[in-house]
């Protein structure tokens, strides 16, 4: 197996490259945003890939001066990250944050290549771009979201055309049953504190909000064709309970496993087969019971963002997830309060013109709209 890695120094990027080593696979490429330019060289220097890009191109240059003693490949900037994911090979894994990663998906698919999905932002801004041009190459995605690995799973062996509803599966983050005045005391160090996973910054900002929860309902809209009303979103503070579908003759067919990213990752680059994992074996026992809950979703309100906009459809999505990471960005440098992220992720949402179809160039309009409408609202 031959894989490339984008956002390889980032959380799901070094958690995929630690599956790969133990499986002995060749990695192609490695793609960065050069924030972690000593670990990309470690990775480099570790996997021999063909080729590093690095986004930002001074990092590149920085890059390409360390490994002067090696054959590697060097590039910078964003059509390099895109030259990464066409390189030919098994499975591209595309784990860059946010839309940056939509055109390195766009160019994978384009070159052939069949795509480990673990940057949402894909789908959630072009899905109607994406979904279709994977089936026009017949290729496949394989997701690698806990929660859509987990309905991804729970649909092997159920009959194609069958019907069924999406049960989608919230840990609720570090302030689970908070109300709306304490979370206007939020501070991005507070935020920052996921119970029962370590990620980035911007995601974990995401999960504290449950804005995470509504991008990831429209992911499952464009991933399994289902429609918002067939997706349900409960909370499951254990996070053991990755997700779950409901079929018409009442089953239930869940995936379970310790909270631990290995999983849908290894699962993602090993389809159809199951491989012995370093992950720790799932006691039941230990944990005793499991719960669930209903979101409160007036107090947190960005899942009800998202919930609209894929309702609306066309660039909407786009527009709230722009908003969303420009909302995040200015939270975590202290302009603006934790609840000041659902007000402005919705305004900016509606400013947005509604579209019936739409092109690459309309979303990254789309996208730059929604960001310049958060900062004029917040300067």
């Amino acid at each position: 197996m031959k894989i490339s890695v984008l956002g390889s120094t980032g959380s799901i990027g070094v958690q995929a490259l630690e599956v790969a080593e133990k499986l002995g696979y060749c990695v192609c490429a490695l793609a960065a945003g050069g924030e972690r330019l000593e670990l990309l060289e470690q990775q480099a220097r570790k996997f021999n890939p063909q080729l590093v890009a690095v986004f930002c191109e001074e990092a590149a240059k920085a890059l390409k001066l360390k490994l002067a003693d090696t054959k590697i490949k060097v590039l910078g900037g964003a059509a390099a990250v895109e030259q990464a994911a066409a390189l030919p090979c098994s499975r591209v894994l595309n784990a860059v944050v946010g839309i940056a990663g939509l055109r390195p998906t766009l160019a994978a698919i384009a070159a052939g290549n069949s795509l480990a999905l673990a940057n949402k932002e894909s789908l959630v801004t072009g899905g109607e771009l994406v979904m279709p041009a994977v089936a026009q190459k017949g290729l496949k995605l394989y997701p690698v979201d806990s929660e859509h690995s987990a309905i991804f799973q729970s649909l092997q062996g159920v009959p194609q055309g069958t019907d069924y509803k999406i049960i989608l599966t919230a840990s609720g983050g570090p302030f689970f049953n908070k109300k709306r005045d304490f979370l206007k005391t939020v501070t991005p160090e507070m935020a920052l504190k996921h119970p029962n996973w370590a990620m980035g910054k911007k995601i974990s900002i995401d999960s504290a909000t449950l804005m995470n929860k509504g991008l990831e309902v429209i992911e499952a809209v464009h991933l399994f064709g289902v429609s918002p009303a067939q997706i349900q979103v409960v909370v499951h503070r254990q996070s053991i309970i990755h997700s779950a579908v409901e079929l018409p003759d009442g089953a239930v067919i869940a995936q379970l496993g310790s909270a631990d990213m290995r999983i849908p990752i290894q699962y993602a680059l090993t389809y159809p087969q199951r491989l012995p994992s370093p992950v720790q074996e799932l006691s039941l026992v230990d944990y005793g019971k499991l719960t669930f809950y209903a979101p409160d979703y007036d107090t947190f309100r960005c899942i009800n963002v998202c919930k609209d906009a894929i309702t609306a459809g066309g660039l909407r999505p786009a527009a709230a997830n722009g908003a969303n990471e420009e909302s995040v960005r200015l939270f975590l440098n202290g302009k603006i309060k934790f609840t000041d992220i659902a007000v402005l992720n919705r305004a900016a949402m509606e400013a947005c013109p509604q579209v019936a179809d739409y092109t690459l160039d309309d979303v990254l309009q789309a996208d730059r709209a929604a960001r310049d409408y958060v900062i004029e609202a917040v300067s």
